[in-house]
């Protein structure tokens, strides 16, 4: 309770700076003797809440994409994969960044060596979600102000640029600072050792797109070593989980949050041989206590507004209002770890596939003790079934893809991996009433935002939804 306090004072002194930055750059009478603490320490505040919300609102956009949610509306532009217009993720995302740019400058100059780096990790974070979503994007001139038309970066560097601000976040982490990190950092509460685990388990991430194998394993040597050590925003009652509101407004028949059939016959024994108890604590059953899921693209069909088909519903681990919104995790890093040793080390990805999974398992529980203990039971078994438990020789990348799919529900992620499998997950298939400009074919990017082409027209680069970006190649 002490900290959810501290955490509604903390948001509206970040409200009132966001406000100020929004109308000249932060330009705030500040104390001469102390001039960096309040501004940096609300513009943090604000960065890291705002950060897992773009981690929201990025897995929001690319979930029916990779067939964890369907519209239960036909020919649904999320479904269909349609050109959609994304500006305010654009904007949410930038606005981030130009924060992010402020707390480095004021760092700099201060000697907040530890803001400083978490600026830059963040801005990492933020800046490789844009490009891993739209390609060339700007960067270089984003944020000096000198133009209201930057020019566009090209995306293989501003990669380059992504990795080389997790290496300057770290080595800032490790100096002394003038200004020590607190509450007023929603992910970590200023745990600085939490915050270099983070980093490199992000440059594991990174480095898995291009299969960079031997130097994403020398960089998850490094990262997350447990569950509690994962970057996530706890969410509270003032301002709940934004998961949770989808799941409220469905039950509300304000729809949306219907389970796409992919995700449930994943799961479900369909797909696979095996029942996986974690479905139960991810999603809805129908009134009839079936699990079914909705065809992208195809709707719902006969069905009613609710009851009959499965939906993400409040109070289970993803949308319940104190649900947290998890950036990075133990268990997409084991998942990793797995993929990047399978060429050279297939004992190693073995152990990290089935660790992968666990700790995936352990996120999730019953509050009854008897559920419970029927869970605990059905996650051994199915750690122990012969379709998942296949040893390490038998180990394909498919297995690894097919329960790193099922570990990071709802998070954008998955969208960067589909890509990279070339969607090749068991039973998908795209849409009904795909977009015929696609032939046939799954997206591989999004379409600049309307506001961007608006706005900065001549800079915008000529893409189709078809054309990859550079690891998508």
């Amino acid at each position: 309770m002490k900290f959810r306090n501290k955490l509604n004072v903390l948001i509206g002194a970040s409200m009132v700076l966001l406000a100020s930055a929004c109308e000249s750059f932060l330009d705030v009478n500040e104390n001469p003797n102390n001039p960096e603490d309040a501004p940096v320490s609300g513009l943090l505040t604000n960065s890291t809440l705002e950060t897992a919300r773009n981690v929201y609102r990025t897995g929001s956009a690319t979930s029916n994409y990779v067939q964890y949610l369907a519209s239960p509306n036909p020919a649904s532009s999320s479904d269909t994969m349609d050109p959609v217009d994304f500006s305010s993720t654009w904007f949410n995302l930038y606005n981030v960044m130009t924060d992010l740019t402020v707390i480095m400058e004021k760092s700099t100059e201060s000697g907040a060596n530890h803001y400083l780096g978490v600026a830059q990790i963040l801005m990492a974070l933020n800046l490789g979600m844009t490009v891993d979503f739209f390609g060339d994007v700007p960067f270089s001139q984003g944020f000096t102000f000198e133009t209201v038309t930057p020019g566009y970066d090209d995306d293989q560097q501003l990669y380059g640029q992504v990795l080389s601000l997790l290496d300057q976040g770290i080595a800032n982490l490790k100096l002394e600072t003038t200004i020590t990190i607190g509450d007023d950092d929603f992910i970590y509460q200023g745990d600085i050792t939490k915050w270099e685990k983070f980093a490199y388990s992000l440059k594991a991430r990174y480095l898995i797109h291009t299969q960079s194998y031997a130097e994403a394993l020398a960089a998850l040597n490094n990262g997350f070593k447990s569950n509690s050590d994962d970057a996530k925003v706890i969410f509270f009652e003032q301002a709940f989980n934004p998961w949770a509101q989808v799941a409220i407004n469905n039950a509300n028949l304000l729809l949306g949050g219907w389970i796409s059939e992919q995700f449930i016959q994943a799961m479900d024994g369909t797909s696979y041989p095996t029942f996986d108890p974690r479905l139960p604590l991810m999603v809805g059953t129908t009134n009839a206590g079936e699990f079914v899921g909705t065809v992208n693209g195809a709707g719902r069909g006969n069905a009613p507004e609710s009851g009959a088909r499965s939906t993400l519903i409040p109070g289970q681990y993803y949308t319940s209002t104190t649900s947290p919104i998890l950036i990075s995790t133990h268990a997409e890093l084991k998942f990793i770890e797995a993929e990047a040793a399978l060429p050279t080390d297939r004992s190693r990805a073995y152990a990290a596939y089935l660790a992968g999974i666990e700790a995936h398992m352990d996120m999730l529980s019953y509050e009854d003790d008897d559920d419970q203990d029927a869970y605990e039971a059905a996650k051994a078994a199915y750690l122990a079934d012969p379709s998942v438990a296949v040893g390490a020789g038998a180990l394909s990348i498919d297995l690894i893809m097919k329960e790193k799919y099922v570990a990071m529900f709802l998070h954008p992620e998955t969208w960067n991996d589909a890509r990279r499998y070339d969607y090749g997950y068991k039973d998908m298939t795209v849409p009904v009433n795909l977009n015929p400009d696609l032939n046939g074919e799954y997206i591989r990017r999004m379409a600049y935002p309307d506001s961007e082409v608006s706005r900065n027209g001549d800079n915008v680069p000529q893409v189709t939804l078809l054309d990859r970006i550079w690891w998508d190649q």
